[in-house]
């Protein structure tokens, strides 16, 4: 296979694709003049032209001249890692009340490094951006970004973190410093877009594409938030990254070589504790982004910078389809999630312990009739708080113990954390059908 040549990218420049109609549309989003005030910082990939990813020392003098170069950033700790490194969200964006929130998560895997350097430079650019276009972006969308979400593991070049833990696996037990951490900006901060950004090995020739996409597939994400998610994927994300000449399929799903037709799912199911679902679970819309690691001919074998290089292309790529999607369609997304949080205080419909949008649950996998909440005695409750808190779950005394209502924003994720049925329960609440 050829080596696809990543685009040329200018170390103070990244172009973010805007629309008012269509993905496919091009308009550059960000310009930074040459006569800018303060020289935009680089990151130890650009400085060595993708020869090594950037060092976590690196990373924090970058933010931190990010920081003082541009007064639309602020970054801030959000958690300490076991090994004591820092958890750190970046803020860009006007501080608008109105504005609408993308959150992007990047490297929870600590050895799939290029989305992380890609939200990297991501955040200088919208940083130092001058241009009309871009300001206008910022002044009706907030962008949050987790650049490393599992600096242990990127220290040690481990997909989990320092014990081990796959915090992909993570976001419903709320175990590891990371997850809690990421929980507690979903809670507070309400993103209405969350990007997951990954990298995979591929198994050719079934399942090797460029870039391989996913929405929140579990069933207990509102239909208008799926879809909007699926949109997401289908509409901006694959065209946009396919018209730059990188190839595009689903994650998880293997397909025949010749016809294209799937053969297999592997992967990409509807477990809610993976972020993909737990965001669509959550009221986001999401979306999971995968770029392929293995090298794609020879030259790119021999030299491992020009692999990194074409592997952070495409995950930049990528997020121009997010940008576009983000801008082109505020409404629909605002109008969706909005709709998604509110739905919970009405109180009605199934909640699908299992399943997911391409594979229908078992008939003991569905709460046709949920119970009306759940009864934690005070060791139960004593035991989970601090997670039920997390995931902003409210509960009110119930004797000695607490009752957890389902009618709030939470209701179709209460069942997912309390009913002995769920797979990944937090504890057995005892059902109360007496509504």
């Amino acid at each position: 296979m050829t080596a696809r040549t990543p685009a040329a990218r200018r170390p103070v420049r990244r172009n973010l694709v805007l629309t008012a109609a269509a993905a496919v549309l091009a308009v550059p989003l960000i310009s930074v003049p040459a006569e800018a005030a303060h020289t935009p910082p680089r990151t130890g990939f650009e400085s060595s032209h993708g020869a090594r990813w950037t060092g976590q020392p690196e990373e924090q003098s970058f933010l931190a001249a990010v920081d003082r170069g541009s007064d639309r950033v602020s970054v801030d700790r959000i958690g300490t890692t076991k090994q004591g490194r820092p958890l750190q969200l970046v803020r860009i964006g006007d501080h608008r009340p109105t504005a609408n929130t993308m959150l992007l998560i990047c490297s929870q895997h600590g050895d799939e490094p290029a989305g992380r350097e890609a939200c990297l430079t991501t955040i200088r650019d919208l940083a130092y951006a001058q241009d009309r276009s871009t300001r206008a972006f910022l002044s009706r969308t907030t962008v949050l970004v987790v650049p490393t979400a599992n600096p242990d593991g990127r220290a040690g070049d481990t997909r989990g973190n320092s014990d081990g833990v796959d915090i992909n696996r993570d976001h419903i037990a709320l175990r590891t410093a990371e997850a809690r951490a990421m929980a507690a900006v979903i809670r507070d901060r309400e993103p209405d877009v969350i990007y997951d950004l990954h990298e995979y090995g591929a198994t050719p020739p079934y399942y090797d594409k460029d870039l391989f996409v996913l929405w929140p597939r579990n069933l207990n994400a509102s239909d208008r938030v799926h879809d909007e998610s699926q949109t997401l994927a289908e509409r901006y994300v694959r065209p946009t990254a396919e018209e730059a000449g990188y190839s595009s399929g689903l994650y998880g799903i293997w397909t025949d070589p010749v016809t294209g037709d799937p053969i297999k799912q592997t992967a990409g199911d509807g477990q809610e504790r993976i972020l993909r679902n737990a965001s669509g679970i959550k009221h986001a819309v999401g979306l999971l982004i995968e770029s392929r690691v293995d090298a794609l001919s020879d030259a790119e074998q021999a030299d491992p910078a020009l692999n990194g290089r074409r592997r952070v292309d495409s995950q930049l790529t990528a997020l121009d389809g997010l940008f576009a999607f983000t801008d082109a369609r505020r409404g629909r997304i605002e109008a969706a999630t909005s709709a998604s949080r509110a739905a919970g205080f009405k109180d009605r419909g199934p909640i699908h312990l299992g399943g997911a949008d391409n594979q229908a649950p078992e008939p003991g996998q569905v709460l046709q009739n949920p119970p009306c909440g759940y009864r934690l005695t005070k060791a139960q409750f004593d035991d989970v708080k601090d997670e039920l808190a997390l995931h902003g779950v409210t509960s009110r005394r119930d004797g000695d113990g607490a009752y957890v209502p389902l009618r709030q924003s939470a209701r179709k994720l209460i069942p997912l954390l309390l009913d002995e049925r769920a797979t990944y329960h937090l504890t057995e609440g005892q059902a109360d059908t007496a509504c």
